[in-house]
């Protein structure tokens, strides 16, 4: 990075006093919380424009990188097709487009393609442009789509007559962007988001032809820590509303054959009682947290399904988190995680050929593919390592023998055999076993010289999988190995490791993220002066809080729309997702959660200090974190840092908290990230 005749961006101090349970703040930038103030765009684009001349001497190599991860893409692409209710779906890219094309195959697939979706068409007057759930009706004649054209996860849902391709003057605004048809196909169901909060809170029956404003609300969730959602059931019989939040859920039903009749509600919220429901058969089935902090599955019939009358299936394990279910006519399907790897458990109704899917590599991630039919010995899984790219199986659960489908394409001459992965245990301060997964190029040397990324996440009980990414093999290729650190507030380790890393016990993901650091380094795989960070969103508070607490331990940090206003955030009801997470991080309208948050909340604790290098994103349009949050900590971090190192915030004016909607655009945010932590390593070099 070049010293840029640009002076950095000062932005101006506005003092706002905040008092909370007598406690006394004072927010210098508290007035960058409004995006139609011509002020706060004239300060957006001036970061943007520093940060484009402090990385100018980089441009030819990011457009290069870029150019580079683009050729590992197979453009001419198209997905694994799958079969429901008589025709084949698939979607496909053409060269160089940047959305795909949705199409279909009535009864084989050797029939006539219909495009039922042309993206590429559709997106073309738009610089966003996103696709929510795709939803055909039972007689294969509409289809029912969410369309988002500003990226805050604010879908309009359309429909489409497929027998003559004509878009239906239906329009519905302000949606999930999913939506679920009743068996009449003259009906469907879907959720409204509050206009404020955009949290699900209603949910709406419309009839094909009459306004969204003649749609019969048939629920309303008032409690605003709850947010809801509508499917299907995988027996197609059931239509089902889901009214969740962090550590309760109730959930609705109806005969899919009805959808003018009234909804039952399943088993009335317990506050602390989780569950989540399918239907097969003739019986509901019920993952629960009841009696099992590691969730165990339950059944019941089909009329008297209130808790009292539910069933034991699989106890509760002790050492397995139990995660999802899928249903056959002979088999069922069990998605679990035993010391934070995936592993999928068939069993059959009667008791026999009972076995677990057998796969060969230390660390992996499997999971349960897109297997809409139950009447098949087939089940369609995913898998794919930190060195084996996503990879798409039919497994015959009889015969258990394997058939890939599709290895997804890496040209550019990609060899597995070239890269090697680890996973080790790091013992945090407190004694806890943390994972951390590993890989690098096979000639990285062990000599604690190497400039190393470490990643995590650790929040929501989101578990960070040891994924694969091509775009990541042009660090692996420059010397650079990348460490995933599985910290607790992901649920990799089964539910305590959440438990653990949520609200009074917060900080333990931070620490376990600067232990997996210091063991990085005493290990040789790295030094400080070599060792770079990177988290996003809730991970972007984990990058917050790591450089208050551990400044000296990395060389560069990059921090994705980062949720770094904790306190002042978690304070206003207003703002999408607050109430929703009460749960997560605390209320902080209750003292004791209050002081807890400050004490470790990025902004809250930003101090006159030496940083190290950062490059901070976030999207104007972001729903999720709000683009003044990372706004604030930069102007702040300006005002204090005692040091000369680089601190860039770039921010996307036409996205939002998923940035570029586009298979490409998507790579020049990754061409930008890399140059920056490359360029810090000296190796921004052609």
């Amino acid at each position: 990075m070049t010293t840029t005749n640009i002076a950095a961006p000062l932005a101006k101090r506005d003092p706002k006093t905040l008092v909370t349970h007598g406690d006394q703040r004072i927010d210098d930038y508290f007035w960058l919380n409004d995006r139609e103030n011509p002020e706060v765009i004239a300060y957006l684009d001036a970061e943007n424009a520093y940060t484009k001349a402090a990385m100018a001497d980089t441009q030819v190599f990011q457009d290069n990188l870029y150019t580079e991860m683009v050729a590992r893409f197979k453009q001419d692409d198209q997905s694994v097709p799958y079969f429901e209710n008589g025709y084949w779906y698939q979607n496909r890219f053409e060269e160089g487009a940047e959305y795909p094309v949705h199409t279909r195959k009535k009864g084989s697939l050797d029939a006539p393609e219909e495009i039922i979706l042309n993206m590429p068409e559709m997106a073309k007057d738009h610089s966003y442009f996103s696709i929510g759930s795709k939803n055909v009706s039972f007689n294969n004649r509409y289809l029912a789509f969410g369309q988002d054209t500003v990226s805050r996860r604010i879908y309009t849902i359309r429909v489409r007559d497929l027998e003559t391709g004509e878009f239906l003057s239906d329009e519905i605004p302000n949606t999930t962007g999913a939506a679920v048809w009743a068996k009449d196909n003259t009906h469907f169901f879907y959720t409204a988001k509050d206009p404020q909060t955009l949290r699900g809170y209603k949910i709406f029956r419309h009839k094909l032809g009459t306004a969204a404003e003649a749609d019969v609300e048939v629920f309303h969730e008032a409690d605003e820590t709850f947010d809801l959602g509508v499917g299907i059931s995988k027996s197609k019989k059931f239509i089902v509303i889901g009214s969740q939040q962090t550590i309760s859920a109730e959930y609705l039903y109806l005969d899919a054959e009805t959808p003018e009749a009234a909804f039952t509600i399943f088993a009335p919220r317990v506050r602390g009682l989780e569950y989540d429901i399918d239907h097969f058969g003739d019986r509901f089935y019920i993952r629960t947290n009841l009696e099992a902090k590691n969730f165990r599955l339950m059944y019941c019939g089909e009329t008297a399904t209130t808790q009292e009358h539910w069933q034991e299936l699989i106890p509760h394990r002790d050492d397995v988190l139990f995660e999802g279910m899928e249903f056959f006519k002979d088999y069922y399907v069990i998605s679990e995680r035993k010391a934070g790897i995936t592993q999928l458990w068939i069993r059959t109704w009667t008791g026999q050929n009972e076995h677990y899917i057998p796969f060969a590599e230390e660390a992996y991630l499997a999971y349960v593919g897109t297997n809409p039919e139950s009447d098949t010995d087939l089940l369609r899984i995913g898998y794919q390592s930190l060195t084996t790219p996503n990879s798409t199986f039919d497994y015959h659960m009889q015969t258990r023998a394997f058939t890939l489908l599709k290895e997804e394409p890496v040209l550019g001459g990609f060899n597995k055999e070239n890269y090697r992965s680890e996973r080790h245990f790091v013992t945090a301060r407190d004694g806890a076993l943390v994972p951390i997964s590993i890989v690098y190029h096979r000639d990285f040397a062990m000599d604690g010289q190497q400039p190393l990324l470490l990643y995590a996440y650790g929040s929501y009980g989101y578990s960070m999988e040891p994924y694969f990414s091509s775009s990541r093999l042009s660090l692996l290729d420059r010397g650079f190995a990348f460490a995933i650190a599985h910290i607790r507030g992901g649920e990799e380790m089964g539910r305590h490791w959440y438990e653990n890393g949520k609200l009074l016990h917060k900080k333990n993901t931070f620490y376990d993220f600067i232990d997996c650091a210091e063991w990085l380094i005493a290990n040789s795989y790295t030094n400080s002066s070599n060792l770079y960070a990177m988290g996003g969103s809730a991970g972007g508070l984990l990058m917050g809080a790591v450089v208050n607490l551990r400044p000296d331990l990395w060389k560069g940090v990059v921090a994705s729309v980062p949720f770094v206003d904790v306190v002042t955030t978690m304070l206003d009801d207003t703002i999408p997702l607050t109430t929703f997470e009460y749960d997560e991080w605390g209320n902080p309208n209750e003292e004791e959660y209050y002081h807890y948050m400050k004490s470790y909340s990025p902004y809250d604790n930003v101090e006159p200090k030496a940083y190290p290098a950062m490059l901070i994103t976030t999207g104007l349009h972001d729903s999720q974190v709000q683009y003044w949050e990372p706004a604030k900590w930069v102007a702040k971090l300006r005002l204090l840092k005692t040091d000369q190192h680089p601190l860039l915030l770039h921010t996307n004016m036409e996205a939002g908290h998923g940035g570029a909607s586009g298979r490409f655009a998507r790579l020049k945010e990754t061409a930008r990230e890399w140059t920056f932590l490359l360029d810090l390593a000296g190796k921004a070099v052609e």
